[in-house]
């Protein structure tokens, strides 16, 4: 009974907390104002492990985490308020306590933000007290332990139960038809590009059972620090431009989509993204370009960071100097010949090529400041990320898979991909075991900001296992190194090997 007591409660104050949402703002929510603390408070090191293992699965991760947490914390308090009402009351509001700090100290907060807590608190305090009278209270004059009183402990259970279900889903489907802006992304119609993205060659996709060179928009990679994620109006949008520059601006998502837009080919890649690993996508990007914005400002020449702020107030700092190099940096508002997606920064995001996304890749961004690194530092940066850096070159091998079985005798494609954004791919070479490195064929591309594909026949000439490894070489010359490093602070490096068998 005291389990089921603490848990009860715990879900009535969720759910009421997710209807009140409704009513204030989505980030409200009490469960995401902790999420969001709790990613504030997490050292870097445990962030990074969250990456490694979950992907761009690590926010369901968390909020499982924060769930479980809740369900084991509840099930305390509601053994103690068996024991002594007050107790139980205690616990909830310590718990209502945490939820308010949360909710009074996350970078984006608001002072409304503090009603779901409290009244979701309220209401399970209600709840615990009414149920905790009912379950302490003595058996029926017939002695039978399935008295009145516990019928009425479990009838108002299941009560608070509804309750719950009610007020969570309903909140949930109510925060949906007040903030959801899918109906508005689906309304924008974007124009034609002044500057359209070249054609493709033929031979860009070699279509080798690798990954494909176009990554549709819904298994594009997603890693960012929004647990609830921005719904932002492109009616009220607009991008200030500000800091050290002769004139600060503002420009509205109608004046962006008026403006002579550029249509680009533009591989993105996270630091976060291990020697093989998937944090890397490549689309057709529209945008404006963000160097023509900067000049109309007035760009100061001692501003040597952009720092880009989204919706939920993310920062993220790029260096001036690469965004004005002549490279296609741009505030986008399309993705592979559609609206922005929510998820990747509907209605405008900045897309840098050649950099890292930590360093560049700011999503529903709002505001960029022209200042310097010395006098402002960025979210990754403050967690002791490199303030500036460009993407390693990398190589991947995507097929066969490691630990894959192929046959002996038979000709097997080794493929996959490489990429030196802004620099370019010359040479991509595989090994087999301590053999010679054997020169690929690569594919066609667009431009040196995309990655490349490429392919190796080979025929295992015997039974066993085979180690496989493959290096690039980019534009310049420059070899791939062998040197293994982490991800932090500025990018993995070494070569990716897979073991296979033939057999």
């Amino acid at each position: 009974m005291g389990a089921l007591l603490g848990l009860v409660s715990a879900a009535v104050a969720l759910g009421v907390g997710e209807f009140v949402a409704a009513f204030v703002r989505p980030q409200a929510s009490p469960v995401i104002v902790v999420g969001d603390r709790f990613i504030a408070l997490t050292p870097e090191a445990v962030k990074r492990w969250a990456i490694r293992n979950f992907g761009t699965g690590d926010k369901t991760a968390l909020l499982t985490g924060i769930y479980v947490m809740i369900a084991v914390l509840a099930l305390l308090v509601g053994v103690l308020a068996l024991r002594r009402l007050a107790y139980g009351l205690a616990g909830l509001a310590l718990f209502g306590a945490i939820g308010l700090y949360a909710a009074l100290s996350t970078p984006a907060h608001r002072g409304a933000d503090v009603v779901p807590t409290i009244l979701g608190t309220f209401a399970a305090a209600g709840v615990l007290a009414v149920l905790a009278r009912s379950a302490g209270r003595p058996a029926a004059p017939s002695g039978h332990g399935g008295g009145p009183d516990r019928r009425r402990f479990l009838q108002g259970s299941a009560v608070a139960a509804g309750l719950a279900a009610v007020t969570g889903f309903g909140g949930r489907a109510a925060q949906h038809a007040r903030y959801d802006v899918t109906a508005a992304r689906a309304g924008v119609a974007l124009p034609a590009p002044a500057d359209p993205a070249p054609a493709l060659p033929v031979a860009t996709d070699l279509r080798k059972g690798g990954q494909p060179w176009v990554t549709p928009n819904g298994d594009f990679y997603r890693i960012d620090t929004a647990l609830s994620v921005p719904q932002v109006d492109p009616g009220t949008w607009s991008l200030r431009i500000h800091g050290m520059v002769d004139r600060e601006i503002t420009v509205t998502y109608q004046q962006l989509l008026a403006r002579p837009l550029i249509e680009r080919w533009v591989t993105l890649c996270c630091v976060s993204n291990e020697i093989g690993g998937g944090l890397i996508g490549n689309a057709r990007f529209l945008g404006a370009l963000l160097a023509d914005l900067l000049r109309e400002a007035g760009l100061h020449g001692g501003a040597d960071q952009l720092l880009m702020t989204s919706a939920d107030q993310m920062t993220i700092g790029a260096p001036t100097a690469v965004v004005m190099d002549g490279r296609d940096a741009m505030v986008a508002v399309g993705m592979n010949g559609a609206p922005l997606p929510i998820t990747h920064g509907f209605p405008a995001r900045i897309v840098v090529p050649g950099l890292y996304g930590y360093v560049s890749a700011c999503k529903w961004v709002v505001d960029i400041e022209a200042t310097t690194f010395a006098r402002r530092q960025a979210y990754w940066v403050q967690g002791g990320w490199a303030a500036q850096t460009d993407i390693k070159l990398e190589s991947r091998i995507d097929t066969p898979r490691n630990g894959g079985r192929v046959g002996v005798g038979a000709p097997v494609a080794i493929a996959g991909v490489a990429w030196d954004q802004h620099v370019g791919v010359s040479r991509v070479e595989v090994q087999i075991d301590d053999g010679p490195w054997t020169i690929a064929r690569l594919a066609e591309i667009p431009s040196t900001d995309t990655w490349r594909q490429w392919v190796l026949p080979w025929t295992p000439p015997r039974a066993g296992s085979y180690r496989v490894r493959v290096r690039a070489t980019d534009g310049s010359g420059s070899v791939q190194t062998t040197a293994v490093r982490d991800v932090f602070p500025d990018g993995a490096t070494g070569l990716h090997t897979i073991t296979v068998r033939a057999g």
